[in-house]
């Protein structure tokens, strides 16, 4: 890559990074040590060509998205975030699921975005706390998982 797209001519450091949800303020509460699952595919179907059979055709059928992942250590109870899995994860669909835009930007030091990915109609699916072990001294870490109807990078 050319220098012209990036100080110095590195690529970005990838751990300099915001998530915010719905109304897009950052609060303490979406502060995350890892987020995974940016990705967008497109599935296709294989269709032989009839009579020849050095090739087939490779149609294209839909766009797919994995789930959106981020890792943290453990939140409050009070925390917002906390608060809205529990009500889609633990409500036992009594009341309608609230999805939101999640926003995950990638900035440089000075807090300038250099990348941004929104994901839209988002609501979480999965909520897993990662194993405990009485050898190590670590965080304990929560891991939450989201699916959503599309995703846009926007710059």
């Amino acid at each position: 890559m050319s220098g012209e797209f990036y100080e110095g001519g590195y690529p970005p450091s990838a751990f300099y990074f915001t998530v915010t949800f719905g109304n897009g303020v950052e609060v303490a509460d979406t502060s995350f040590s890892e987020v995974s699952g940016i990705a967008i595919e497109m599935e296709t179907e294989p269709v032989p060509e009839g009579g020849e059979n050095r090739f087939v055709h490779q149609l294209p059928k839909q766009i797919k998205h994995p789930n959106l992942e981020l890792k943290r250590g453990i939140a409050q109870v009070s925390s917002p975030l906390v608060k809205w899995c529990k009500e889609v994860l633990e409500g036992e669909f009594i009341e309608m699921i609230t999805a939101q835009t999640i926003l995950v930007k990638l900035v440089d030091a000075e807090q300038k975005i250099l990348r941004a990915w929104e994901f839209h109609d988002a609501y979480p699916v999965k909520w897993d706390v990662e194993g405990f072990n009485s050898t190590k001294n670590e965080v304990a870490v929560e891991k939450m998982s989201f699916a959503y109807t599309y995703s846009k990078r926007i710059n």
